[in-house]
């Protein structure tokens, strides 16, 4: 034999002639790079040439000039949203981390009871709609809310206050607590048990292994959930909507959103200033995202799994305690706002003396039914969830691809537009895409279509998305492609045959993961909102203005529903949601 035969379907250029060597592969690489730009940076550009200019872009009067920077940053209200926003961010935080990693603890390094099955539940209020969310709180614990009814003859009237800055903090809290446990759980499960045993054997209680063991080899990833859970605070736009609004509360999200008329006319300059302002405070913490996550990729298993840690055992009492506090959180996150929605959602009045068994009716769905654009709108949100969680993915894999392996300066830039949007709420993004939709001749035609929702979507999901597919990627050997390439295997040959036949699970898995991401996503289409591209969240932050309570508790039910339709089907198809 003269020499290694390459295997069937593996010869150069035969199945996959588009892909011929290194030189085809830098070209993909190449124009997924220029494509992944333009769809980041257009926006994102568009935003910043806007807060110059002393009008609406769109206004051949408007000139470059400072009057836009001079107007925000003299409003006293701007200054009172931004210290707001920085209380909430930070307090938020504060209370998510210790409870995400105390809870992370007890269900991935103790012998709990039901862990497999109460880790999915700890990661409900992630999926939900943070405006479904606080809609549920609002009708539940509100000072006219089903609970706050229930228990005023024992309490009195309005015993807490969910519309103080106070109320807005514990809130968030608790629905980000899932957040925490996503990194923290990840971390700790990849934690050697020896060290925790060594421990417990010299007398150390439970609390102080975690504390003086296990909490700083996970310390890199409460980190990373220190950052992440800061992020998501700036970018809050739901529950301070909500829940905020009515106690004259404003965060920057919501600061942009009231400039959106300010002066009866578009006041598009004022609002790129503060999405600017939000961006140079947020891409500190996108920095810092990224050079963790690229440690943590140092050190990501190529290879089999690793040994099964024993169990910190803890005794009855200390189980019962556990179980307790888990319930109580899941009580006040998941049960109080979702009971809410569901109670209201089939009743057409309430109230002091109001008999709740009298005013049951399906009234509320049958608006639903018969007003078009409410039906669009769930129809939509559907399909872009299904059909569009799809296409997200494979846009997601191209860009992973043309990530896999890369080393140098375009990889690094890559990364940089992957987590670019990161730094954006998705109410910016979709204000964004709203200019680019309304005024670029090309891509007029779209506005009108769930393409322009889709795109949207897509960028702002980018780096969870991509993520997903990494996760997958980082599991393959390199050894495999190697192997296929050294018997004569172009890159594209490579991928398609060695990849993507490993990769179908989590892709699958992905898929799942992204149309419930989609399926909760409400701020992007705030202004993208038009006859025709109606979604569930946008229709119901539209429908907030007129009081329309009924149709409100009706969607978010709906809203409800397809998420927890969405987390078994995740469920079912194998989607690891716990990192």
């Amino acid at each position: 034999m003269a020499g290694t035969a390459a295997p069937p379907g593996m010869r150069a250029g035969r199945a996959f002639p588009h892909f011929r060597g290194s030189g085809d592969a830098t070209l993909f690489r190449l124009a997924v790079l220029v494509v992944l730009a333009a769809a980041v940076l257009a926006p994102v550009g568009l935003i910043g040439f806007q807060s110059l200019l002393d009008g609406p872009f769109f206004d051949t009067s408007s000139r470059l000039g400072p009057d836009a920077w001079a107007y925000v940053l003299g409003d006293p209200d701007f200054w009172d949203a931004l210290t707001t926003t920085a209380i909430f961010s930070v307090g938020m935080t504060a209370l998510s981390v210790p409870l995400g990693a105390g809870l992370a603890f007890l269900l991935t390094r103790t012998d709990i009871p039901g862990a497999r099955l109460i880790e999915p539940l700890v990661l409900v209020p992630m999926f939900l709609s943070s405006i479904v969310l606080a809609f549920g709180y609002t009708v539940s614990v509100g000072p006219s809310g089903f609970v706050s009814l229930f228990l005023e003859p024992w309490l009195g009237p309005s015993p807490w206050n969910i519309y103080g800055l106070g109320g807005l903090i514990v809130i968030g809290g608790l629905s980000h607590v899932p957040h925490v446990y996503l990194y923290a759980s990840s971390a700790m499960r990849a934690l050697p048990a020896d060290l925790e045993e060594a421990a417990r054997t010299t007398g150390a209680g439970l609390w102080r292994v975690a504390w003086e063991v296990t909490l700083p080899l996970a310390l890199p990833a409460l980190v990373f959930a220190v950052a992440l859970n800061l992020l998501l605070g700036f970018e809050s736009f739901g529950l301070p909507l909500v829940l905020g609004d009515p106690g004259g509360l404003l965060v920057l999200t919501t600061y942009i959103y009231k400039l959106t008329t300010l002066f009866g006319l578009p006041t598009y300059h004022l609002m790129a200033v503060v999405a600017i302002i939000l961006v140079g405070l947020t891409l500190p913490l996108v920095w810092i995202q990224r050079r963790l996550l690229g440690r943590a990729r140092r050190f990501a298993t190529l290879g089999g799994k690793g040994a099964r840690a024993t169990p910190l055992r803890l005794s009855t009492t200390g189980k019962a305690l556990a179980l307790a506090a888990i319930g109580l959180w899941f009580l006040v996150a998941v049960l109080l706002p979702v009971g809410g929605i569901t109670l209201r959602a089939f009743v057409d009045a309430w109230g002091q003396g109001v008999r709740i068994s009298e005013h049951l009716t399906l009234a509320n769905f049958r608006q639903l039914l018969e007003v078009p654009s409410l039906l669009r709108g769930m129809i939509n949100t559907v399909l872009i969830a299904g059909i569009g969680g799809a296409l997200a993915v494979g846009a997601y894999l191209l860009v992973a691809l043309a990530g896999h392996r890369w080393k140098g300066p375009g990889a690094t830039l890559l990364d940089y537009l992957v987590l670019l949007p990161r730094a954006l709420p998705g109410l910016v993004i979709g204000l964004a895409f709203f200019w680019l939709f309304l005024f670029v001749p090309f891509l007029t035609p779209l506005r009108p279509t769930l393409a322009s929702l889709l795109i949207a979507y897509i960028v702002v999901g980018l780096a969870y998305g991509l993520r997903l597919i990494q996760a997958s990627l980082l599991q393959v050997a390199p050894e495999l492609e190697e192997s296929a390439r050294t018997a004569g295997a172009t890159i594209g040959q490579t991928w398609t045959r060695i990849l993507a036949p490993l990769l179908r699970p989590g892709l699958v898995g992905a898929w799942t993961l992204i149309m419930i991401v989609f399926l909760r996503e409400y701020a992007t289409g705030v202004y993208l909102l038009s006859a025709g591209t109606e979604v569930i969240g946008s229709l119901i932050v539209s429908l907030l203005a007129t009081g329309a309570m009924d149709v409100i508790a009706a969607l978010s039910f709906v809203s409800v529903v397809l998420t927890a339709v969405g987390m078994g089907l995740a469920l079912r198809l194998g989607a690891r949601m716990h990192g």
